[in-house]
């Protein structure tokens, strides 16, 4: 069965709802430029291969610390780990500078995506505890984010953040671990659905066959010794076909891993239950049966032709009618870190100028930890099966939503819209006055709510709602002029008494926005 491919209007609303569910929030610019092309066209960019950013760097160097083995403003990705003080330090800079690839992401899918496999291969830095191989396996995520996922899965094996966080260095002949064989099967490959039958006996071969690993915390990169790996024939149960895999010995024993994957590859259910990944993070959490049939199995089957290469799958799925569906849009609650990064973004917020590399990254690191107190700390998910909204039955992304977390997502943005986040002298916060200007009649108040909404939600709002944030552009008077001529005086001589007059009621507007439900969806 084919999926059909959108063949509707594809204008702004449409764009901004692909271009939220794909990016970080949806900049006006970007919609903008898009406008007028067709959905293949704007998939086919947001697939479109980037070369790597360059790494992270030393930010962290103060009055009581300096990193004896990095200078200022260069990357320590390759440095000699030193010390515990070192490392924490390096950690942070890793994160800061990865919401900061998020901040300046071009039309690209590939962030989105690096943050998917981050769930997908979930990893925590606090049990890595060596900021390079942490790098490292985010650059492996980003540099194969839609690539092929057969060799990602190959490369996650081997990884060396993976080998430490899941115990492979530690796995020998004499004394196999479980850790990597189980989630490599239950988590990263075949899942855990009705059609996925893998045995306990499955997992201990494979753990069997996955023994010999090093970490070379020189080289930062593992090492395969022969003399750790169990050298004998593993057997696999009838849902792998009775597959037996002969031990191989010396350096051979590390083609034993492609033997495994060669093996788990063959099943139907590993395609099926990556597409549903994609489907809960890109379109809804619900997949029901009639989803899993034309959506689910066709997506499958596009996967397993295209030999598990990732573009052709999100490619049928994000320019598909069905995911273009009313009903599939303001459906799911924005992740923490879509939230903060999103908020950032469609506002324009300024940072500092990339030179100014150390409050650059304090300004993200505010970012991150915002999004860490609303339960997503980036590079620390709470275990391996990621955050428990992409996953846990029946809730999802309901989870992100608490009496603990709402109160706090509406303080941020609150004070976004206000005094913002000041440190070092340079503040980052949303200009309502610079934001409003760039709608196509700011002096207009019906075309400007109507603007604001289309933007900055992707659902539209009652009349009642529209007539009450008009009010507030009004001070609730009666006729549309009190606010034109606000506007109209103000861009004519912006004097402070002026600038403060329209300023005031622009923050009031874009905080009732956001207070909202709505925006809380994408």
């Amino acid at each position: 069965m084919a999926i059909n491919v959108y063949s509707g209007n594809f204008g702004s609303k449409e764009l901004n709802h692909l271009l939220k569910r794909t990016l970080f929030g949806a900049k006006r610019n970007d919609i903008n430029t898009l406008v007028g092309q067709s959905v293949t066209q704007v998939v086919d960019l947001l697939l479109k291969d980037l070369p790597l950013p360059n790494p992270p760097i030393n930010n962290y160097n103060d009055t009581g610390y300096t990193d004896a083995n990095v200078p200022a403003g260069q990357t320590w990705v390759n440095a000699i780990y030193t010390d515990g003080t070192a490392n924490s330090r390096r950690v942070a800079s890793f994160k800061s500078w990865w919401l900061t690839q998020m901040l300046n992401q071009p039309i690209s899918l590939r962030e989105k995506m690096t943050l998917f496999w981050h769930n997908h291969f979930a990893t925590e830095a606090d049990t890595i505890d060596d900021a390079r191989y942490i790098y490292k396996h985010n650059n492996l995520l980003r540099s194969l984010a839609f690539g092929n996922f057969k060799t990602l899965v190959k490369q996650v094996t081997i990884d060396p953040a993976m080998v430490r966080y899941l115990n492979g260095y530690a796995s020998t002949k004499s004394a196999p671990d479980e850790n990597y064989s189980r989630e490599l099967q239950e988590l990263f490959t075949v899942g855990k659905g009705p059609d996925s039958k893998y045995t306990e006996a499955d997992v201990k071969a494979a753990a069997r066959l996955l023994t010999g690993y090093k970490l070379d915390g020189i080289a930062i990169n593992t090492v395969f010794d022969a003399n750790r790996h169990d050298a004998t024939d593993k057997q696999f149960s009838s849902f792998y076909g009775s597959k037996l895999i002969k031990g191989r010995t010396g350096a051979d024993g590390a083609k034993e891993v492609d033997d495994l994957l060669d093996m788990i590859f063959t099943q139907v259910e590993v395609s099926k239950y990556i597409c549903r990944r994609l489907y809960r993070f890109f379109v809804y959490y619900d997949i029901a049966s009639d989803v899993e049939s034309n959506i689910i199995i066709p997506l499958a089957e596009i996967f397993r032709n295209a030999n598990y290469e990732i573009k052709p799958v999100l490619k049928a799925l994000l320019t598909s009618s069905h995911f273009f569906l009313p009903q599939n849009r303001s459906c799911n609650i924005k992740s923490p870190v879509d939230f903060v990064v999103g908020l950032a973004r469609e506002f324009e917020i300024v940072f500092p100028d990339a030179s100014d590399y150390v409050n650059v990254y304090y300004m993200s690191d505010y970012l991150r930890s915002t999004a860490s107190n609303l339960q997503q700390n980036l590079g620390d998910p709470p275990n391996v099966s990621g955050w428990p909204a992409y996953y846990q039955v029946p809730q999802f992304y309901e989870l992100w939503i608490n009496s603990d977390t709402l109160p706090k997502r509406n303080i941020f943005t609150d004070r976004f819209i206000s005094t913002g986040y000041t440190r070092n002298g340079k503040k980052i916060v949303i200009d309502p006055i610079a934001y409003t200007s760039k709608f196509s009649k700011p002096e207009d108040p019906n075309v400007l709510v109507d603007e604001a909404i289309a933007h900055l939600y992707t659902i539209d709002v009652s009349a009642e709602v529209k007539k009450f944030l008009k009010s507030i552009l009004l001070s609730n008077q009666v006729t549309d002029n009190y606010w034109t001529t606000a506007w109209l005086d103000y861009k004519a001589a912006p004097t402070t008494m002026k600038t403060t007059i329209v300023q005031t009621r622009l923050q009031e507007f874009y905080k009732y926005i956001m207070n909202l439900e709505e925006y809380q969806l994408s």
